[in-house]
């Protein structure tokens, strides 16, 4: 019977692994224990044959637990794996280090479990046997009273016996450096035949090991103390180089003298090439294959122990890959970023380092380079290795980057200025909408320094109530009443006063702040037209503005159902505004949310219509219940030479035809009025009728009080 110890504090990952070990073979048990403690107090009075334990436990970690196995004599080589997620790379390392013989990844696969186990148990059982008839052979040859040379040669019979059954290579040599006896497995593993092997051990690795070999036996028989964890690489017969750890121990005859040295050597190549892949995952991206953040970190710091030896770092953003991640899936991502990685690599010199920051972030360290022409055109051989399409799994898909570069030592003397200022030089590209590169400047950073500063503001203002919320009117031109408003935030500025978006919008995209302040604005709007409803007749439909970043990042519909919920405000009036850039960048991931809102009763709007080119394309993907004519055709319609007026009653014909309501924006003169009102646009909003006014204004004017 075999016995296998399960250790590891959740009670499902015992349950399974107790299951699995216990089917590897009829007669195996395996015990689950919670506590690692309860476990070494089990093992100080029992026998087991193989021990799975948990890395992460509260009590201890499985390194700790294995060293104080370890440290138990008839423990010491018992074999123990270590379970571990697949991104704890330096916890298996010091499991290793510790003295684990192996170790699993969780998520557990189940084949490779039974696997494992079954060649461990195998080995362990196979160890035990040694213990047992070494221990049996040596009561013999005290118990014998034959003579000490009969005495020796048959225990070096029995043991040889027991040797041919471990998969190690175990050896023994005289005090005079002779090769007394050889195990199966040695022989097998060098293809010598077993009854030709001389006495010296050269002919079986040759005059090096030899050597070693009897230092290492010198001093074993010098000491009379064992010498263990002694490494050595080993060709085989088929020319494979094999690593072995080596254990030397005095080999004694019946009065207790040493007579030879015993050799057992265990073979660790596999567990060694698991510790090569650790260290090359600790400092290289296990999805790309190209060194990581860390592995930079290290560069850089070794290049800057160069003194004023110039270099560039080049930090580059995807473009519009988010989108693409969201949109087709994270497998279809990875795949991107794949090709994207294999693209920079081909396209950068041997002696660079390119890396992978994490998402679609990557960097490039471009050594020698001390000139901005010398990195201007390695930022832009990066460019046009993306410039054309991916085509994956059938698609094509078009990425481009955004790249920043800073000069040592012109733009800073340490790893954390160097990728700060590249980063900043980067976003200031993808500002300016992307692909393409720009050099760091010590304006950037003060534009950087402001950005952050207004982000810490307007955290502040969300926190502080520090918005509010104003409506302009829209009218009706035939009857002159007010048939809805828009809401518009305004922020309350300490120090300030009441500013427009515009002085914060753009920090507030880039942040994501305008997520929660949309939020809180699409909330203040519904919570004001409840009450609109309540005190005046007939209820006023509010229109609230609609950011990218929401059509992205949140689910559109649930937050607009949620609100309306909590308001207490029919779906029919509310009105959502979209930028044109969301119709024309957007259509397929907005589509599904707007038309079921659209089918709960909200009404959807085009803002600035007219502005895109293939706003009418989309048109026919979204439907929508209103456009709003872009307040730049409104103001040049009666320019000379302008085009705009045409342009403006081919929108009004297209709403008449679809059915959809058309506002003219921007209405600042009564002849604007009247030429809008001619070509059969009912719906106004501008400056000419009111401007944005907080609710008591609208409310007094809905009651006939203010005009």
């Amino acid at each position: 019977m075999a016995t296998i110890l399960i250790v590891d504090d959740r009670i499902t990952n015992r349950t399974i692994f107790a299951k699995i070990a216990a089917s590897v073979a009829p007669d195996v048990v395996a015990i689950p224990f919670e506590n690692p403690l309860s476990a070494l107090q089990w093992m100080a009075g029992h026998d087991a044959d193989l021990v799975i334990v948990d890395y992460k436990m509260p009590q201890m970690d499985g390194a700790v637990f294995t060293r104080r196995v370890r440290a138990i004599p008839k423990w010491s080589d018992i074999p123990i794996v270590v379970i571990t997620a697949h991104d704890d790379r330096a916890f298996r390392l010091t499991a290793l280090e510790a003295g684990a013989t192996d170790f699993l990844h969780t998520p557990i696969d189940h084949t490779e479990f039974k696997t494992r186990v079954h060649n461990l148990l195998k080995l362990s059982l196979h160890q035990r046997a040694m213990r047992g008839r070494v221990e049996a052979l040596a009561q013999e040859l005290r118990e014998s009273e034959i003579s000490h040379n009969r005495a020796l040669r048959d225990s070096r019979e029995r043991l040889a016996q027991v040797i041919d059954t471990i998969p190690a290579l175990i050896s023994a040599c005289d005090r005079e450096g002779r090769c007394i006896f050889v195990g199966a497995y040695q022989t097998d593993l060098t293809g010598l035949d077993p009854a030709q092997l001389p006495g010296d051990r050269t002919a079986v690795f040759g005059e090096t090991h030899r050597l070693r070999h009897n230092i290492l036996d010198q001093q074993v028989l010098d000491t009379g103390r064992p010498i263990s964890g002694v490494e050595e690489e080993i060709l085989d017969r088929h020319g494979e180089q094999r690593v072995f750890t080596t254990t030397k121990s005095p080999l004694r005859d019946g009065a207790g003298e040493i007579v030879g040295v015993l050799t057992t050597s265990i073979d660790i190549t596999e567990r060694k090439r698991a510790e090569e892949r650790l260290a090359f995952l600790a400092g290289h991206d296990h999805l790309t294959g190209l060194p990581n953040r860390s592995f930079l970190h290290d560069r850089l710091r070794h290049e800057l122990q160069g003194g004023d030896v110039g270099f560039a770092l080049h930090f580059i953003d995807l473009d519009r890959f988010k989108g693409i991640n969201d949109g087709l899936g994270h497998y279809f991502g990875d795949q991107l970023l794949r090709a994207v990685a294999d693209r920079l690599r081909a396209s950068v010199r041997p002696g660079d380092v390119l890396a992978r920051l994490g998402g679609d972030e990557f960097a490039l360290l471009q050594t020698g380079a001390s000139t901005e022409e010398e990195a201007a055109e390695v930022a832009q051989r990066i460019n046009r290795a993306l410039d054309a399409p991916f085509q994956l799994e059938g698609k094509a898909v078009a990425v481009n980057a955004s790249v920043g570069i800073a000069l040592y030592p012109r733009d800073g003397l340490t790893t954390e200025e160097l990728l700060q200022n590249a980063d900043i030089a980067m976003y200031r590209v993808k500002v300016a909408s992307g692909h393409g590169y720009a050099f760091f400047t010590e304006d950037m950073l003060c534009r950087a320094r402001d950005s952050i500063s207004l982000q810490l503001e307007l955290r502040e203002a969300l926190q502080k109530e520090q918005f509010v919320v104003h409506y302009q009117p829209q009218f009706d031109l035939i009857s002159g009443e007010i048939i809805g408003v828009e809401a518009l935030l305004r922020w309350n500025r300490p120090g300030v006063g009441l500013v427009t978006p515009g002085s914060f919008l753009s920090v507030a995209e880039e942040s994501g702040l305008i997520l929660p302040i949309n939020a809180w604005v699409l909330r203040e709007a519904c919570r004001q037209a409840v009450e609109w409803m309540v005190g005046t007749a007939p209820p006023l439909r509010v229109a609230v503005n609609i950011s990218p970043l929401q059509i992205q990042r949140e689910n559109l519909c649930n937050l607009v159902m949620d609100v309306l919920e909590q308001t207490g405000l029919p779906p029919y009036l509310l009105e959502l505004e979209l930028t044109e850039s969301i119709l024309l960048q957007q259509a397929e991931a907005a589509a599904p949310d707007l038309q079921e809102l659209r089918r709960r009763g909200v009404h959807i709007a085009i803002d600035d219509f007219g502005m895109g080119h293939s706003s009418l394309t989309h048109l026919k993907r979204i439907r929508v219940d209103r456009v709003k004519i872009d307040q730049g055709f409104i103001a040049d319609m009666h320019k000379a030479g302008s085009n705009d007026l045409p342009i403006i009653r081919a929108i009004i014909n297209l709403g008449r035809e679809m059915n959809i309501e058309v506002v003219a924006e921007g209405v600042e003169t009564e002849e604007q009025a009247r030429t809008l009102r001619e070509e059969g646009c009912q719906l106004v909003q501008g400056f000419l009728y009111s401007r944005a006014r907080d609710p008591k204004d609208i409310t007094r004017m809905m009651k006939g009080e203010a005009s």
